[in-house]
C-alpha cells in the first residue's frame, strides 16, 4: 500500500470525528464527479456518518445507474454540516449555486486531481499525478480500512474509466490499471459499466454527432479540428446540453489532429470551449488558463465571455501559438 501522505492523515482524522457530512461536485457532472461523490458517500455511510450529497444540475441521463435511489440532490439553504467535502472540482467557481450553500461547517476538505485548482478549502489534497478523482477516493478508502463494496467498486471504476477515456489517456499509469484491477475483484461490473457508458446511447445523441461531422473544421495545417455548438444545434436535435460529453472524441481522433476543441453558445456574449491534446509538447491547460479555465495538461476547459467570433480568434491563435512552441499568450 502506498504510504499516507500527511494531508490524507488530517482528511481521515477530520472525517473519523464528523458525524454529518455534505460531499458537493462541479457544474455539469461527468462520471469522474458523480463515481466520486456516491463512492465516497457510500464509504462514509459504511462507517457511519450521516451523508448529503449535492451538485447544482442534476447527474446526467447516461450516469443515471449510478445513481437509482436519487442520492445526488440540489443544495438547500439553511443546513450545517461538520464536514464538507468537495469532490473532483478545481475551484469554489465551479461548485456553482452549490458554494453559496455550504458556509455553515465546522471543516471545509477539496479532493481534486486537477493541475489548475486554486486550493480554496481549509484541507487540500490535490494530487495531478492521479488521471481522475476516483482513483484518490479508492486511495482514501484503502488507508482508512473502509470496505469497499460492489456498488462502491461500480462507481470507482466509473470515475476512473471515464476520467481515462477508456484507459486511452496517456495520463493513464500503472497505478491506475492495478486500481481498475482492485475494483473488478471487488465486484465492478465491467461489462454493464461498459454497455451503460460507451455502448448505449439517445438518438437525439446520434444526430448531434452527425452536426459535428457535417460542421467541423480543420486548422493549422489540419494540426487543430474544432466544432460549435449553438443552441439552435440542440433544439434542431432534441438533444439536451449533457449529450454534448464526448463528441470532443471524435474530432480528437482524426489522424493528424493534435488539439481539437468544442465551442459551445452558453448565451450570445458568453462560450464555453473544452480543448484536448494528443500531444505532451502542447499543453492545453495552460491555453484554458489564458482564458481563466483550467484541467489538465491534455484537457482543459474556460468560460470565454465575448462575441463568437472574437472568441474562436482568440482561442485559436493561443493554440497556434501552443503547436508552434511559443507561450501561449502574446
Amino acid at each position: 500500500m502506498k504510504p499516507i501522505p500527511k494531508t490524507v492523515e488530517r482528511i481521515l482524522e477530520a472525517l473519523r470525528e464528523a458525524r454529518t457530512v455534505c460531499i458537493v461536485g462541479h457544474i455539469r457532472p461527468d462520471g469522474d464527479c458523480i463515481g466520486s461523490q456516491l463512492g465516497l458517500a457510500h464509504a462514509l455511510e459504511g462507517a457511519g456518518k450521516e451523508v448529503t450529497v449535492w451538485n447544482e444540475d442534476v447527474v446526467p441521463d447516461k450516469l443515471r445507474f449510478l445513481d437509482p435511489d436519487r442520492r445526488v440532490r440540489k443544495p438547500q439553504a439553511g443546513q450545517r454540516f461538520d464536514v464538507v467535502v468537495a469532490t473532483d472540482c478545481a475551484s469554489l467557481e465551479r461548485l456553482g449555486r452549490v458554494g453559496e450553500h455550504i458556509g455553515q461547517r465546522s471543516l471545509f476538505i477539496n479532493i481534486d486531481h486537477h493541475a489548475s485548482n486554486t486550493k480554496y478549502a481549509d484541507i487540500n489534497w490535490v494530487s495531478p499525478r492521479e488521471p481522475s478523482s476516483g482513483e484518490l477516493i479508492y486511495d482514501l478508502c484503502e488507508w482508512a480500512g473502509w470496505k469497499i463494496t460492489q456498488p462502491m467498486a461500480d462507481l470507482l471504476f466509473t470515475a476512473v474509466s471515464t476520467d481515462t477515456g477508456s484507459f486511452q489517456y496517456p495520463s493513464t499509469t500503472p497505478d491506475t490499471l492495478e486500481t481498475a484491477a482492485h475494483l473488478i475483484e471487488r465486484g465492478a461490473d465491467l461489462g454493464k459499466i461498459c454497455q451503460e457508458v460507451y455502448q448505449s446511447f439517445p438518438l437525439t445523441r446520434v444526430k448531434l454527432l452527425r452536426h459535428v461531422y457535417n460542421k467541423f473544421h480543420l486548422t493549422h495545417d489540419a494540426k487543430t479540428a474544432y466544432f460549435w455548438l449553438k443552441k439552435a444545434d440542440y433544439t434542431r436535435t432534441g438533444a439536451s446540453t449533457e449529450e454534448s460529453e464526448g463528441l470532443i472524441d471524435h474530432i480528437r481522433a482524426i489522424d493528424g489532429v493534435v488539439v481539437a476543441i468544442v465551442f459551445e453558445e452558453v448565451d450570445a456574449n458568453l462560450t464555453r470551449i473544452s480543448l484536448r491534446s494528443k500531444d505532451d509538447r502542447v499543453n492545453v491547460n495552460e491555453v484554458a488558463a489564458l482564458f481563466g479555465g483550467g484541467g489538465h495538461k491534455a484537457a482543459a476547459g474556460a468560460r470565454v465571455t465575448g462575441s463568437p467570433l472574437s472568441v474562436q480568434r482568440r482561442v485559436l491563435g493561443a493554440v497556434k501559438r501552443a503547436l508552434a512552441g511559443k507561450p501561449v499568450a502574446k
